[in-house]
This record gives structure tokens, C-alpha cells and sequence, in this order.
């Protein structure tokens, strides 16, 4: 278990604007019916359901908008979506990874290198960045969940294997493997998480400048904004001064 870390928020601010609050339920919906189709629709026995409805539900994801997502998955009726990864370069030469689920790959793969290209970047071929992350667990908790010294130690006892604390919250990283009995053990003494889910984690970050953090945030906000698009990582670091500009 790693020691206190300084809090390095791998994605560029925390939650959804308002505007982008019915974007965000629409990609949950979409990961909540996959997850149900593919796997058990009871989410005890389902541990990719049971963390995505977690994080739906840290969203502030309507009760009726879960049920109906779920019930769209056991009605047979939903669609097929398929799970696609994408690697490439943003301002700066910062790696990225974007993860999609689409019932459209030639739809999908355009868009997603049309936000690369006119945004100062180009998507690579498969494994061309992933070598610099690691998959792993990402359980995150606000800051009110506790201190650093209460999350750390309910980490530690859980079986976590790092934690990143600061004054936005806590990033609790596990082996992918181990994020559903690691999550499910948080719970019962910090509450109910922000999010559980598998993430791709830098193994070295990359601290840009203002004018590269600039055209990076519209590159990520360009891709955020496609339908298709779940999350988006990358090995990119933002000083205080860069984030105060932005």
C-alpha cells in the first residue's frame, strides 16, 4: 500500500454541468442495459451492474431512469452495443484512451477522430498509448467521506492497494479483479461511493502548459460530447496556476 499521494485529478474537473447532466444519464442508461444483457440482471450477482448503478446513483441518476434502463436489458428489446477502445494523441502529445460503446463502428470511429483532428490531435492504432497505463479499480469518495488518515486505513483494511487523498476526495485504486469485494467492503465504513469502475490509470503524468491545457480541455470536451463515448483518460497533469486559467 502506497503512502499519502498529492491528489492528481487524471480527468480535468469533477461531475457534469447542468447542460450536460441528461448526456450523462443517457451513457448510463446505455451502460447500465450492456452490463445487464451480457451479464446477470440482478445486480448481486452482477458486479460490472452493481458499480455502475452505484456510480448512477452517486449522479444523482433518477430511480425511474435505472429501473427503466434495466428493464429495457430483460425485455430483449435493447440494443447491441459494442465496447470499443480507442488510443491517440492530444495538444502536447498527451496520451489518450477512449472507451465506447456504439451500435455503430464506422459512426464511432469518425467522430472520435474528427474531435482528435480538429482539436490538435490523432487517434493511433490499438496499443499505441496503453502501454504507459495500467488497468485497474477506481473507487472514488468525496471529500466528506472522512480525512485522509480514516480513508487511508479503511483502504488498507479493505484490501485497496493506493490511495490518492486531497481536498476534492479520494481515489482509491485496486486490482481489477479485486474492485467489487474491495468496493463492497468500503461501503459498510465510508457509505456509498462516487463511482466503481475499471479505469485506466498513467503510469507517469505529463504537467502541460496553459495554452496546451486550453486546446486539450476542448479536445476532451469534444469527446465527452459524443453519444457514443463513455469516459475518456489521459496521462495529462494540470498545475493550480493552469487550472485557475482554465
Amino acid at each position: 500500500m502506497a503512502g499519502h499521494s498529492k491528489f492528481k485529478n487524471i480527468m480535468y474537473r469533477k461531475g457534469a454541468q447542468d447542460a450536460k447532466r441528461s448526456k450523462l444519464f443517457s451513457k448510463l442508461a446505455r451502460e447500465i442495459t450492456t452490463a445487464a444483457k451480457v451479464g446477470n440482471a440482478d445486480p448481486d450477482f452482477n458486479p460490472r451492474l452493481r458499480a455502475v448503478i452505484a456510480t448512477a446513483k452517486a449522479a444523482s441518476m433518477p430511480k425511474d431512469n435505472i429501473e427503466r434502463a434495466l428493464k429495457k436489458a430483460e425485455g430483449g428489446d435493447a440494443e447491441n452495443y459494442e465496447e470499443i477502445r480507442y488510443e491517440g494523441f492530444g495538444p502536447g502529445g498527451v496520451a489518450v484512451i477512449v472507451e465506447a460503446l456504439t451500435d455503430n463502428r464506422n459512426r464511432t470511429a469518425t467522430d472520435v477522430r474528427t474531435a482528435f483532428s480538429k482539436n490538435g490531435g490523432n487517434v493511433g492504432s490499438s496499443g499505441s498509448v496503453a502501454h504507459g497505463f495500467d488497468r485497474l479499480g477506481l473507487i472514488s469518495y468525496p471529500a466528506t467521506a472522512g480525512d485522509s488518515e480514516k480513508v487511508f486505513e479503511a483502504a488498507l483494511e479493505a484490501g485497496a492497494d493506493d490511495v490518492e487523498s486531497g481536498e476534492d476526495g479520494h481515489e482509491i485504486w485496486t486490482a481489477p479483479d479485486a474492485l467489487h469485494e474491495v468496493a463492497k467492503a468500503l461501503e459498510s465504513v465510508l457509505g456509498q461511493p462516487d463511482g466503481a469502475k475499471l479505469a485506466w490509470r498513467p503510469k507517469e503524468q505529463v504537467e502541460v502548459s496553459a495554452e496546451v491545457a486550453q486546446q486539450l480541455v476542448k479536445m476532451i470536451d469534444a469527446l465527452e460530447d459524443l453519444d457514443d463515448v463513455q469516459t475518456v483518460f489521459g496521462n495529462y497533469s494540470f498545475s493550480d496556476e493552469v487550472m485557475a486559467a482554465l
